[in-house]
């Protein structure tokens, strides 16, 4: 056969195999970028119990049920939380590894000088969950009611007094020295501790007098009259404590919550970060999960990736310039 006819005869089934593969390669494209198509895991770099946990936790059901994939809680704590953060920092960036953080990732940037990631380049931060406020709490023993109280009572008696933290760099210990730096001068001696247990222990005994710290962490004792509560680290009051004065009061602007959210690899695409928070929030607006939250000692916060970068990045800015003020250090 001339080589022309060949040519000629071989063409039909050239454009055959073009026109199969051309509705071939969109159809498997669709599949391959489908999100999500398996399993999501968040890493909590915590134990189990804890407040990133408990969180976690309740997000991660409603995220299963909107995205219609499981959602697996994963606890590989160690270092203050850094283990599993720094992991899921270098993993892939296709979002179904995701790491459930706090605001407490912020103050260990401040203060730790060798971390696995950088808070404010390794993530494409997700959602936030929640914030919450701090109580300021005393033993029973302590000459103070009210914010304005503890304040006069501390300078009354300078260097006489000390605070508990759960330890040195942790974010009791920040709250703290917030307080003491926007008062100017405050002179009350930290006592740190090995974890929250012992510091709320030693509260109650009289051991120290001052203990600023979660919602869950006090004020059970407080309820039970072992301790007493004077005020609240947020601006107004608060639905967490409603009852309790702003310290504020008496130190204008002095403002310390806690923030929990959800953070995802560097690089992940924007699209399937957008979808992400769009369920988060969506999960949040839910009355039962608010509930939820609010008995843990945070108030349900839902905001855009954009916001919650930003909030990130003044939290590392301003932790490091109080640590510095401050001379704060880890352990």
């Amino acid at each position: 056969m001339p080589i022309a006819t060949m040519a000629t005869a071989a063409k039909p089934f050239s454009l055959r195999k073009l026109a199969l593969a051309c509705c071939i390669v969109p159809t498997l494209a669709i599949a391959q970028g489908a999100y999500p198509n398996k399993a999501i895991t968040i890493v909590v770099p915590y134990p189990a119990g804890g407040s990133n946990d408990t969180f976690a936790r309740q997000v991660a059901k409603e995220l299963g049920d909107a995205l219609k994939q499981p959602v697996i809680i994963d606890n590989r704590p160690g270092a203050s939380g850094n283990t599993g953060t720094g992991q899921v920092a270098k993993a892939a960036p296709d979002g179904y590894t995701l790491v459930a953080v706090s605001s407490s990732m912020t103050t260990n940037a401040a203060v730790q000088s060798k971390i696995p990631y950088d808070p404010n380049t390794s993530f494409a931060p997700v959602a936030m969950f929640a914030k919450g406020p701090f109580i300021v709490a005393v033993n029973n023993d302590f000459p103070a009611k009210t914010p304005a109280e503890l304040i006069a009572a501390i300078k009354a008696k300078p260097a006489q007094y000390n605070y508990a933290s759960s330890g040195s760099g942790s974010v009791n210990q920040f709250g703290t020295e917030l307080l003491k730096a926007q008062v100017g001068k405050l002179d009350i001696t930290h006592i740190p501790y090995k974890g929250m247990g012992p510091a709320v222990t030693d509260l109650v005994g009289g051991q120290t007098q001052l203990l600023i710290s979660s919602g869950p962490s006090l004020l059970p004792m407080v309820r039970a009259g072992k301790l007493r509560a004077v005020g609240i680290t947020s601006l107004k009051p608060s639905p967490i404590a409603p009852d309790l004065t702003p310290m504020a009061t008496a130190v204008p602007g002095y403002e310390f919550e806690l923030w929990w959210g959800l953070l995802a690899p560097a690089g992940t695409p924007a699209d399937i970060v957008a979808k992400l928070n769009k369920a988060v929030n969506t999960s949040l607006a839910k009355p039962e999960l608010a509930a939820n939250f609010l008995k843990e000692g945070a108030i349900a916060t839902p905001i855009s990736p954009a916001q919650f970068t930003k909030v990130i990045a003044d939290d590392v800015e301003r932790w490091k310039k109080l640590a510095k003020q401050q001379n704060i250090t880890a352990d």
